[in-house]
């Protein structure tokens, strides 16, 4: 009997055996099938799109981010490339993902040029945080910042100014005069006011914090002035919405 059943387990132990086998040579065989699907050229890169781009053109946010067509979609490495994007100072934000079966789709957030300031006979064009995207030889259609005492410019990062509190203030409001569709030619500092000059003889006065808050109204203002044909003057703002317009001669 005992012999009968050693028999039986060792035969059991064999069944096994094979089986464990079999699922070895099935999985191999999967993964083998799996590695030439995923590696065929039915998922090489054929097309690469850009979405959300307007400072950079498509050809140079591909650049940019390293990608080109021909190689796998899954040997990519789109972390990298969204690395390679971000150090550029003028995107903001960006992803890459695949389009299966054989695209990449980059998508970014641009900063947007603000104002700049004039430094060692350059122009350093700067966003509405203050990042410092570039420094140019020719003179942008920007808002020209005025007035402060520059401390450190390095593109790609923040401008620090001796002024801190003012270029805070200022920086708030540039970010206002995009919500509100106004446009300054120039914004001068001084001590404890700006002066926020709309035309060349139209000129604002207020404390950042004030024109600021005071923005949507300051609009309404001007556009009464405009509609009588008003271009010269003072527009003194100060707190709790309270205006007072001063005629420049002519």
């Amino acid at each position: 009997m005992d012999g009968s059943k050693d028999i039986k387990v060792r035969k059991k132990k064999k069944r096994k055996k094979k089986n464990y086998l079999l699922r070895l040579i099935l999985l191999i065989c999967i993964g083998v099938c799996l590695y030439f699907f995923f590696t065929s050229s039915l998922f090489d890169i054929n097309e690469i799109a850009v979405e959300n781009n307007d400072y950079y053109t498509p050809e140079q946010i591909i650049s940019i981010a390293g990608a080109i067509t021909g190689g796998n979609t899954f040997a990519e490495r789109t972390g990298a490339m969204k690395d390679k994007l971000l150090e550029d100072p003028y995107i903001k934000n960006a992803s890459v993902s695949r389009k299966l079966p054989d695209g990449l789709v980059i998508t970014v957030q641009e900063r947007k040029e603000a104002a700049y300031v004039v430094y060692r006979s350059e122009y350093v064009i700067i966003d509405s945080d203050g990042i410092v995207l570039r420094k140019a030889k020719v003179e942008p259609k920007l808002t020209v910042m005025e007035g402060m005492t520059v401390k450190k410019i390095e593109t790609g990062e923040p401008l620090e100014a001796e002024e801190n509190a003012m270029l805070t203030g200022t920086l708030s409001l540039l970010k206002q005069m995009e919500e509100q569709e106004l446009y300054f030619k120039r914004i001068t500092f001084s001590s404890v006011v700006i002066k926020a000059y709309i035309y060349d003889s139209l000129i604002c006065e207020a404390t950042p914090e004030n024109l600021s808050a005071g923005m949507p109204q300051l609009k309404e203002v001007i556009t009464d002035l405009y509609s009588k044909g008003i271009e010269r003057g003072v527009i003194k703002m100060g707190s709790d919405g309270y205006f007072a317009f001063s005629p420049l001669p002519e």
